[in-house]
């Protein structure tokens, strides 16, 4: 039932009707263009609606329309593939109905409800179904079966059951009572969908980055932030993570990034070849773009029909990445918002309910048993973009209380072309207890030992750095020269890592260990070699040891780390002889 009232004030944004009958989160079309819009307040006879679109032109005295729903998004086969605004509208709709620029008031359904899907039935006539069951499949893309489950608010006894090719609108299943079940299902994107039990996180999600998998792991279904400045890399990193992380689906969400960068996205994705299965990448990608210049209520809107859409394909059992790029932009249009409420402001300005919100986004994560009994995760990476650098603001320091892995970009390691520009000594992971078994069990009994001697070495190496900058390396004793050296090689050959190398752009865990297992039995010889009175000059002139770094760019890495390990063994059996 439509309700309508008329708009009384307008604040950018920030509408308010009166004579409207509406709920909290009912969605609501503004003005005589019929903006949407979401109802964020209610106060006596006055009703605050956030508009999702610019609301230049419209003015008191116009009409407002009350749907009775919260923003929704389509949940069913098509969903791959596709690039959305943060409404889940499809741009290549609205391109097609506006060319180039987004116009006012246009309306684009999520999925497209023409295109015909072959669905197979996997229940009969007389199954009882309860929510969150499959009652089918559709093989959405080569690699990926779509499940059709029941409205998780739905259950009952299936009376009749169909097989053939339909669209997402069509009825594919009738109940005893009368409800008619189709491929596809509505779900408010403010309403985490529900599971049976969360799991406990006990595999790391692999990514193929040296730094990130072999010093501050996050698990499969776990959280994580990239903070950095402007440059440092946090889009390069995000996309990496996206291309090579061991998840079946991707979601990434281009919340407020600038135009340029998300059509950078735009125009690479498509473009990429997925490494886990040689089709398109696209093929297991949902892209949601809202960039800076789009209205900030839709920026808002954004992560939750991002995070919405991950939670349905993780109840089909599958595993999930989330990369939302960037919170700090979600977190602006969030302050903007509440100013235009005069709602009272909090540090720096952002709302007293950042945190909160921030909380509500990141524990929609986790590994879960979903209704239906398979097992599937969503691990969420949200990148932060504090001002200047500055990691004590709001955004990020709410974040670090939320999520277990803090991944700290530095603009001054970008600035000496160190790539990926992660702090060693600002990072963090608080999964790597919980991993060790699986790093034992499936990488090397000696891994978890062989990266804490690497993360000693490296915190001491901070601390000399301070000596070399007033003295210079060579008024050290010999012993700190060699952990200087030995640190280096960790830095430039194990921790730097080129996205845009063919080859080291993903580094498989076998080689990682390689890399520093060869780093360490070069220290643990060179100190014996040291101790038998070889001059330190000897020792770090070796030829292998510069040889070292080339090997992680060759295609037969095996035997190139091989060769290098035995002309080592050499140089240091020359050198104990003379």
């Amino acid at each position: 039932m439509e309700v309508k009232g008329e708009i009384y004030r307008v604040a950018g944004p920030v509408v308010t009707a009166i004579g409207l009958q509406a709920k909290m989160y009912d969605l609501v079309k503004v003005g005589n263009e019929g903006l949407m819009g979401e109802v964020i307040q209610i106060l006596g006879p006055k009703t605050i609606i956030q508009v999702y679109e610019e609301t230049a032109g419209i003015r008191p005295g116009e009409p407002c329309e009350s749907s009775g729903m919260s923003l929704s998004v389509e949940l069913g086969p098509g969903l791959l593939s596709g690039i959305y605004d943060g409404v889940q509208r499809p741009l290549h709709v609205l391109l097609e109905k506006m060319g180039s620029f987004i116009q006012r008031g246009v309306s684009a359904d999520g999925l497209d409800h023409n295109k015909l899907w072959e669905f197979k039935p996997v229940v009969k006539k007389g199954d009882v179904v309860k929510g969150g069951e499959v009652i089918g499949v559709v093989q959405e893309t080569v690699n990926i079966e779509h499940k059709i489950m029941v409205h998780p608010d739905i259950s009952g006894t299936v009376s009749e059951i169909k097989s053939g090719n339909f669209t997402v609108v069509d009825t594919v299943c009738t109940l005893t009572d009368g409800t008619e079940l189709q491929m596809m299902q509505k779900w408010p994107v403010r309403r985490p969908r529900p599971v049976r039990r969360k799991l406990t996180p006990d595999k790391p999600l692999v990514t193929g980055q040296r730094i990130l998998d072999g010093l501050f792991p996050v698990a499969k279904g776990g959280t994580a932030a990239i903070p950095g400045p402007f440059g440092s890399g946090k889009t390069v990193t995000q996309q990496q993570l996206a291309k090579w992380s061991d998840t079946e689906v991707v979601v990434y969400i281009g919340c407020g990034e600038r135009g340029n960068e998300m059509a950078d996205v735009l125009s690479e994705f498509p473009e990429l070849e997925d490494p886990q299965t040689g089709r398109p990448l696209m093929e297991r990608t949902v892209l949601i773009a809202n960039t800076s210049n789009m209205p900030v209520a839709a920026r808002e809107a954004s992560v939750y029909t991002g995070i919405t859409i991950a939670e349905y394909f993780r109840d089909m059992g599958l595993d999930v990445s989330l990369m939302a790029d960037s919170t700090s932009r979600w977190a602006e249009a969030m302050r903007e918002i509440s100013s235009r409420l005069e709602e009272m402001p909090g540090e720096e300005g952002y709302p007293a309910y950042l945190s909160a919100r921030l909380a509500e986004f990141y524990e929609r994560a986790g590994v879960a048993e979903s209704l239906s009994g398979d097992k599937g995760s969503i691990t969420v990476i949200g990148a932060v973009s504090p001002p200047g650098g500055d990691f004590s603001e709001p955004v990020t320091q709410n974040t670090l209380r939320i999520v277990k892995v803090f991944w700290a970009l530095d603009s001054k390691l970008s600035q000496r072309r160190h790539f990926p520009a992660i702090n060693w000594l600002n990072s963090y992971s608080l999964y790597k207890e919980s991993l060790n078994d699986w790093f034992t069990d499936n990488v090397a009994p000696d891994f978890v030992p062989l990266r804490e001697r690497a993360m000693g070495m490296l915190q001491v190496e901070s601390e000399l750095q301070e000596i070399v900058q007033l003295v210079g390396s060579d008024a050290l004793p010999d012993d700190q020269q060699l952990l200087l050296e030995i640190c280096r090689m960790i830095r430039e050959i194990f921790l730097q890592q080129n996205a845009f190398h063919p080859i080291d752009t993903y580094s498989p865990f076998a080689e990682q260990y390689k890399i520093l297992k060869a780093i360490m039995k070069y220290g643990d010889a060179a100190q014996d070699a040291l101790k038998s009175g070889v001059p330190i000059s000897e020792i770090i002139k070796m030829e292998s040891k510069d040889e070292l770094p080339k090997v992680k760019f060759e295609e037969n890495f095996d035997a190139s780390m091989d060769t290098v390990l035995a002309k080592m063994d050499k140089e240091f059996a020359s050198l104990r002889g003379r």
